[in-house]
């Protein structure tokens, strides 16, 4: 098949950290923008690959770049005009080869809407009795190649809808339909959900996608047959000075489970994760394939990161709903309990194994709905929300302070102790 630009614009990325990695170096693309790329230099090369649809807040600065043709995602966005920095990760190499992959196109993306469970009985990505590791995981097609279509448009917001089937590793089929609204929030308003007064010296970009599920099929979608989640995912540009930070529910085990799930692709060592009774700590810096995820009964519908190098604070909120703790889980084995699984999910990428490809570098902030039980013709809703801050880093403590309640010393020194030997010792463990 000629790979032209009319087929490559309906490639859609999921670029899923929490799903692994590809299964070749030419999948991974090994490559993305610097990341002080500006944000119209990486609008100028996406364009030369798929149409691009930039939203804007009433006053110019707070922009939100979406590419159609790849699900609907939000590929980046900045606090500053064309000039300012471009938060989004954007795998370049892999879009400039023009060449689809066959296991998932790792293309990029900060707000990208996938699917769960991943992993499981109830899996989405394994075919029906295959062993669970990267050489027999696919992304469904309607979830990697399929583009959603526009159904409204404006400056502030766009609204997109998809509908298809897709059959899990049980053999339960699901007709599934997708609206998906990405809107920019204005900095008033943002404000209030960072919980504080409006700092001046500060520069923010923010959107919410509005995400529903809707079983469109004849048949009711049972727990005993599986049910789908929503599942949003952000990837962004890593540094070694790039902290994750997961606020949780204190208390005893007894009542509220683990206070994170980590062993999702083995072992993270103490020099890269830290867990406190109310904090996850996970580094971000690009160069060790680790994997969070906190329950529903943790999960205070919250996570950020902070980049000290370029004073970046990143939060992503979800309305994550009380009570509820009915999550599926996405774990790559069949399951005791398929429904015990995470509100939110945080990702460093890495190799798989030493030397091997990787996708990246980045790392992502997650969050999910909780597992749909549907009948025909009912919906479930999700709603992502991710804020970016730049600024004075005393400014950005008052609202790391606030919306994290967690003073910027400690998201910048969670690791300090760590020495560079340390992590030159198993980078890409």
């Amino acid at each position: 098949m000629q790979f032209t630009k009319v087929f490559f614009v309906s490639i859609v990325v999921v670029a899923l950290a929490s799903s692994g990695t590809p299964a070749s170096a030419a999948e991974a693309g090994q490559n993305t923008q610097t990341p002080s790329a500006a944000f119209g230099d990486n609008i100028d090369f996406l364009r030369q690959y798929t149409d691009v649809v930039v939203l804007s807040d009433r006053h110019g600065a707070s922009k939100v770049a979406l590419a159609p043709a790849w699900q609907g995602r939000v590929m980046t966005s900045t606090a500053q005009g064309t000039g300012g920095r471009s938060f989004g990760w954007i795998n370049r190499k892999l879009i400039a080869s023009r060449k689809p992959t066959p296991h998932i196109n790792a293309l990029g993306g900060e707000d990208r809407l996938w699917l769960g469970p991943e992993g499981g009985q109830f899996s989405l990505y394994f075919a029906k009795g295959v062993p669970f590791d990267l050489a027999h995981w696919y992304v469904p097609a309607a979830l990697d190649t399929l583009p959603f279509e526009i159904v409204q448009k404006s400056t502030e917001s766009i609204t997109f809808k998809s509908e298809f089937t897709l059959t899990n590793y049980s053999g339960t089929s699901f007709r599934v339909g997708i609206q998906r609204e990405i809107r920019v929030l204005e900095p008033d308003g943002v404000w209030q959900y960072l919980h504080t007064s409006p700092l001046t010296d500060l520069q923010l970009v923010a959107y919410e996608s509005h995400n529903r599920l809707t079983n469109v099929g004849t048949n009711p979608w049972v727990k005993k047959n599986g049910l789908l989640s929503i599942w949003i995912l952000g990837m962004f540009n890593p540094s070694p000075a790039t902290t994750i930070f997961v606020p949780i529910k204190p208390g005893p085990e007894s009542s509220l489970g683990d206070k994170a799930t980590s062993n999702y692709f083995g072992g993270v060592p103490p020099d890269r994760l830290k867990v406190s009774d109310d904090a996850v700590f996970l580094r971000a810096d690009g160069q060790f394939r680790s994997k969070i995820g906190v329950s529903p009964r943790r999960s205070l519908g919250l996570l950020g990161s902070y980049d000290a190098d370029h004073h970046v604070l990143t939060i992503v909120q979800s309305n994550q709903p009380q009570g509820v703790t009915d999550y599926v889980n996405s774990l790559w084995h069949l399951q005791d309990d398929p429904y015990s699984g995470d509100a939110l999910n945080a990702y460093n990428d890495g190799p798989p194994t030493p030397g091997a490809a990787q996708l990246g570098p980045f790392f992502e902030l997650e969050t999910s709905s909780p597992a749909a039980a549907l009948l025909p013709s009912e919906s479930i809703e999700h709603t992502h929300r991710t804020i970016h801050l730049t600024g004075p880093e005393a400014q950005l403590d008052v609202v790391a302070r606030q919306a994290l309640g967690v003073p910027l010393a400690t998201l910048q020194g969670a690791f300090s102790t760590t020495s560079r030997a340390q992590l030159q010792a198993h980078p890409a463990r």
